[in-house]
């Protein structure tokens, strides 16, 4: 059975529903580290197509296009925001283009070698069926590697699904709430991927990042499962929401002399159709 983690419906005109890539980048090493982690067991020699699937900043698509100077590299993402940065980094590669659109409208062609998604496929509801149906499209030799953080229990996450449930919040946030980004069980990923006819190793991290600054895990989840929250609110309610789950977090994860220590898992899963 799925694991569904709770996310507010959002609205595409709040400006607080899209992403801020500022925001997000700025833990861009601790949320580089899976991807290069992940691109580690992808053992293409020379692919001539590769797709990164929710790419948002571009800059870890950017080492792909590095490690495959020769293939054709695009990073295609539902964000704007996202792709504007991405466009604008420095010394973009050559082989590396970006394309906006939602990524479960995407479905591989012929040619496309490698599929990467990271940290993406959370935010798509009924994701394990669309992996189904890429799998079914992709072509024999063909390479597929997925990250998704396996979130749901860590106390950030589930102090905020109390703070979104609780009487304060409850009748503002929760005739909004749906069932959002699904994340499946480890083993069920390596069956799904047996099934559809791949050799396929899946795996489960739990990376120790320590984090500096005054709230930094508070500023963690700003970037993402705090985003579509605060899109459903006033500006003076996001204030007073964003008090009092900052209280919740720095009981939870108290400051140390080193920094603040956030245990993080995430769910690997890497493929090569037969």
């Amino acid at each position: 059975m799925l694991m569904r983690e709770t996310v507010p419906v959002t609205s595409a005109e709040s400006p607080r529903a899209k992403w801020d890539p500022q925001i997000y980048d700025r833990f861009d090493q601790e949320r580089a580290r899976p991807f290069v982690d992940l691109i580690s067991h992808v053992l293409a020699p020379s692919p001539t197509r590769v797709v990164d699937l929710g790419c948002g900043t571009g800059s870890t698509t950017a080492m792909l296009a590095r490690r495959w100077p020769d293939a054709e590299v695009l990073g295609i993402d539902s964000s704007s925001e996202m792709l504007a940065k991405a466009r604008s980094m420095p010394d973009l590669p050559a082989n590396l283009h970006f394309e906006q659109m939602d990524i479960a409208a995407w479905m591989p062609e012929r040619g496309v070698e490698v599929i990467v998604t990271n940290a993406a496929l959370q935010w798509v509801p009924d994701s394990t069926a669309l992996m189904l149906q890429w799998f079914a499209s992709m072509d024999q030799g063909a390479w597929f590697a997925m990250q998704v953080p396996h979130s749901a229990q860590l106390p950030s996450h589930v102090l905020l699904s109390r703070l979104v449930g609780s009487d304060r919040w409850r009748d503002v946030l929760g005739k909004g709430i749906r069932a959002g980004g699904t994340v499946a069980p480890v083993a069920e990923y390596l069956e799904l991927m047996f099934a559809s006819g791949m050799e396929a190793q899946v795996w489960e991290t739990e990376y120790q990042h320590v984090l500096n600054g005054e709230e930094p895990v508070l500023d963690w989840v700003r970037g993402t499962s705090l985003r579509p929250v605060l899109a459903k609110l006033s500006a003076d309610d996001a204030e007073l929401f964003e008090q009092q789950y900052s209280a919740l977090l720095r009981e939870a994860y108290p400051r140390s002399a080193f920094g603040t220590l956030y245990p993080f898992k995430r769910i690997f899963a890497v493929g090569r159709k037969r």
